[in-house]
């Protein structure tokens, strides 16, 4: 058996995920209404899992931003339906650009709901706390991302 090649530290591993469903069962239970979701995260390939999932089962129209200023620029400009905000961001954490959505008259009232891989009680409670409408813990199945969202914002028939 032979090496392909090596992974180096710290060096992103990029993959390409296709869905393709047997059925339309999942479509069936979440309002198919064009939902614009802003996604913000700093790695591109949780970006695009979530794009890829949000717009294949939930025929979602999706923005998505590298960071939280770039994603409090896209959420004045574009004014979603909704926010997928990671938690763990540099520069500007979720936390912080999630105030700062609700210091914006224009964002203040677009539902949040926040990514993270912190899922300890305190860390919960801590988010709650916030404001946000949910959180959802890192890493989400790519499948029932769109069922959890219109779940907890009441987008489902």
């Amino acid at each position: 058996m032979g090496t392909i090649g090596e992974i180096q530290h710290n060096q992103p591993i990029h993959f390409r995920l296709t869905l393709q469903f047997k059925s339309d069962n999942l479509k069936s239970k979440v309002d198919m209404t064009a939902k614009r979701v802003l996604v913000i995260d700093d790695e591109d390939d949780i970006r695009e899992v979530a794009q890829l999932c949000l717009e294949t089962v939930g025929g979602w129209e999706v923005i998505t931003a590298g960071s939280g200023r770039e994603g409090l620029a896209k959420a004045e400009a574009e004014v979603p339906d909704a926010i997928l905000l990671d938690v763990m961001m540099p520069d500007m954490d979720g936390s912080t650009t999630f105030q700062k959505l609700q210091a914006n008259i224009v964002t203040q009232d677009i539902p949040v709901i926040l990514l993270t891989a912190k899922v300890q009680a305190a860390e919960q409670r801590k988010f709650a706390q916030l404001g946000v409408k949910a959180v959802l813990p890192k890493p989400f199945d790519p499948l029932m991302l769109v069922h959890q969202i219109a779940k907890v914002l009441g987008w489902t028939t």
